[in-house]
């Protein structure tokens, strides 16, 4: 039963009345739309398939919470905003919540939560890893006939002294370094790295898993690997020209780069000079760096303005017009940083402060669970709304933070939404659309 806060809360008057407030008005949430969260993950499966690999030690015949509603609990609280365990020791006895968990009573605790998390071997974390590229595979209903793989490393700040922090010299501060794979806004691979790998450390076995798969599954499909110049490395390059990948990954500048574009910048600083606008001037040429064993197409991006020359070069085995391939496809890369944000700030992916390494990596993965639902949402349920194109925190505020009364019975859960809900249409519209997922 919920233990309330009997304290009386005096506010200034309104009018002539007294203004108070307390903890004490028993089964009523403020996240009413968990059940959205719920219903598209009962069509997907998703926390059910991800609690069938976790093996649970206990005595069955006296377990009360089962891995499958700790999964649940944890990946809905993220994505309603409960980034701690501490949350849960109110949060457990929320009639919404506890409806969502296919449950009537009080959830886990945090301690509870602590040790199933610390309970976590690798070859679950394997497991759990390959469900969201099966759940990518899913969601496509006919074989796509173009795949863009973004790679992309981040920092994770960190503030204690867990195990694989280390100082990174170009974050400046110690951190955690994991890496995220999308393909558009679906989020493939979220793998926690200790902060002192190189930003493509593992990328290489990343790919060719992930190519294995997605080909297993789609045998005619082109693959395109994007990255910046962290990931231009000549053992992936190689690796993509054997197993007909294709690539556009940033290059780091160079004299010799700079040498073989000279007569483009000149051009670039010459309008300049002539014009006093900012000139961006396109080109492209072989090259061959001495790690390479052969000649590559290098776009470069010869811009000028009045800090200067800013030349700009790319890789890729892509063929056609070099500023397209620049503006159009590489520069787009960028939106995978906008969903990393949303992983970092909005789902709490950096909350990796256990001090075990295998607890923080599935932290990153609960997240990257919660993104999962929280994206098909978007993309399905509120698909040319005017939420298809809003962050998750915005998904968050506008449909999941709504006030009800819960009323239970032997029969039926009832939940009163609130009647000064500003958006009750597109709530009722992202309902029925779930059906259809």
């Amino acid at each position: 039963m919920t233990v309330c806060n009997t304290e009386v809360i005096e506010f200034s008057r309104c009018k002539r009345r007294e203004v108070q407030a307390q903890f004490s008005g028993g089964a009523i949430t403020s996240d009413a739309g968990v059940l959205l969260l719920r219903e598209v993950d009962r069509r997907l499966r998703l926390t059910e398939r991800v609690a069938q690999v976790i093996k649970d030690p206990r005595c069955q015949s006296k377990v009360r919470h089962k891995v499958v509603d700790m999964v649940r609990q944890r990946v809905y609280g993220l994505a309603l905003g409960y980034e701690d365990l501490v949350d849960h020791d109110t949060l457990r006895n929320d009639p919404a919540i506890q409806t969502a968990v296919d449950r009537d009573q009080e959830l886990a605790s945090s301690p509870t939560l602590c040790r199933f998390e610390n309970g976590i071997d690798p070859s679950m974390l394997q497991q759990i890893s390959a469900l969201l590229v099966e759940s990518f595979i899913e969601s496509h209903p006919q074989p796509p006939d173009q795949l863009i793989l973004d790679f992309d490393a981040t920092d994770d700040p960190v503030h204690g002294e867990q195990p694989g922090a280390f100082f990174h010299g170009y974050y400046d501060h110690y951190c955690f370094l994991p890496l995220y794979v999308f393909c558009g806004e679906k989020l493939l691979v979220a793998y926690l790295r200790p902060g002192n790998v190189d930003g493509a450390h593992h990328s290489w076995a990343i790919l060719s898993l992930l190519v294995r798969r997605l080909r297993q599954a789609w045998p005619q499909v082109r693959i395109i690997f994007r990255g910046d110049s962290g990931f231009c490395r000549p053992q992936m390059l190689s690796w993509c020209d054997r197993h007909r990948v294709d690539y556009i990954v940033g290059m780091a500048k160079n004299s010799r780069l700079d040498r073989d574009s000279e007569l483009l910048q000149m051009m670039a600083a010459i309008l300049y000079e002539n014009t006093g606008e900012k000139q961006r001037l396109f080109g492209d040429f072989r090259y061959a760096a001495r790690s390479w064993k052969d000649r590559r197409r290098i776009i470069v991006k010869a811009e000028h303005t009045a800090l200067g020359a800013n030349p700009r070069y790319v890789v890729t085995s892509l063929s056609g017009d070099p500023q397209q391939l620049y503006d159009e496809l590489y520069c787009a890369r960028g939106e995978a940083e906008n969903r990393i944000k949303e992983q970092q700030l909005y789902l709490y992916a950096d909350r990796t402060s256990c001090m075990n390494w295998l607890p923080n990596q599935l932290r990153v993965l609960l997240s990257a669970l919660a993104y999962t639902l929280l994206e098909r949402i978007r993309n399905g349920a509120l698909a040319s709304s005017r939420l298809a194109r809003a962050r998750c925190d915005t998904i968050r505020l506008k449909l999941l933070k709504i006030g009800a009364v819960v009323i239970r019975n032997t029969r039926r859960v009832r939940l009163l939404l609130s009647s000064s809900y500003p958006m009750q249409q597109l709530f009722l519209e992202v309902s029925k659309r779930l059906s259809t997922i």
